[in-house]
């Protein structure tokens, strides 16, 4: 396979190297002349251009877009659209919103995939978890590089028609932050509690056999072993939160009742007027999966 790989920021990246570490082509561009020559150095085809990335791949194209949702998702498909027919293939693998992704697909002229992307630069050894919705002929057509960037064929799945990969990352990222709320509140109460405990210690040993044994609790253990129990100058400021509103808005669409996310969701965007350990480690815990920015007091 013959791979085009549009935005090579942390995750485009990551892409690109393991497609091109399981034996297939890459050609990739990227606004950075620094993270194409980066690119280039390790084997990976540099294109100057969008247009130049299209005519390198010629006929049948295979792209992969992973670059910021929302305006430059869309710069991004005006430059291709000239370029594109219906044989070619474009997969988003950015957070986008999942109307957004409905939206290009029908403007687009070649097939179109919403690709999900989960398990963060800290995740780029073992490979992602991909969430793929769009036209199952595609899905198929592009099974060997899901193969290489994902875990392997068990870590990728097309969920349905278009909209629906990027929808299902959508709710799983909600049910990151309330995961992540109730590991903060349980650690807090430790630590404020009546004991003096090691928390290393205690997420140590949870991990090894108990039931809320997971990865996030891995991420926990690290962050007390490189910040300290009482965490450090890790500030109470949680960023993000558009894929959280996301999942809670449709929620209130469909009237599902989903209250802790709506709760974690609450927590993070108060976390910026007032201050509680849960809400440090929450903000601790972005850097472990995702290597965001570490706000510090």
């Amino acid at each position: 396979m013959q791979l085009g790989v549009i935005g090579l920021g942390r995750m485009g990246r990551i892409v690109a190297d393991r497609v091109a570490a399981a034996g297939h082509d890459v050609t990739a561009f990227d606004v950075s002349e620094d993270a194409l020559a980066d690119a280039a150095e390790s084997g990976i085809e540099p294109a100057s251009s969008i247009p130049d990335l299209a005519e390198q791949l010629g006929e049948d194209k295979r792209i992969w877009l992973m670059v910021p949702a929302g305006d430059p998702v869309d710069a991004a498909l005006d430059e291709l659209e000239p370029h594109l027919s219906a044989d070619d293939i474009v997969v988003d693998g950015g957070n986008s919103h999942f109307e957004d992704t409905v939206r290009r697909a029908e403007a687009t002229p070649a097939r179109y995939l919403d690709c999900g992307t989960s398990g963060g630069p800290a995740g780029a050894d073992l490979g992602f978890s991909l969430m793929v919705g769009g036209p199952a002929d595609a899905y198929e057509a592009m099974t060997p590089a899901f193969d290489a960037v994902a875990t392997g064929p068990d870590g990728h799945d097309r969920m349905g028609s278009v909209g629906s990969g990027h929808y299902v990352k959508m709710v799983h990222n909600g049910v990151e932050y309330a995961l992540m709320q109730a590991y903060g509140e349980g650690f807090e109460l430790l630590h404020e509690g009546r004991y003096d405990l090691d928390l290393e210690a205690v997420a140590r040993t949870w991990n090894n056999g108990a039931v809320i044994r997971s990865w996030l609790l891995e991420l926990c253990e690290e962050a007390f072993r490189e910040e300290g129990a009482d965490l450090g100058s890790v500030a109470d400021h949680v960023a993000g939160g558009s894929t959280g509103t996301w999942t809670v808005q449709e929620a209130l669409e469909q009237e599902v009742a989903v209250p802790l996310i709506y709760e974690s969701l609450a927590e993070r965007f108060d976390s910026r007027v007032a201050a509680k350990f849960s809400r440090r480690l929450a903000n601790r815990l972005r850097y472990g999966f995702g290597r965001h920015e570490v706000k510090r007091e």
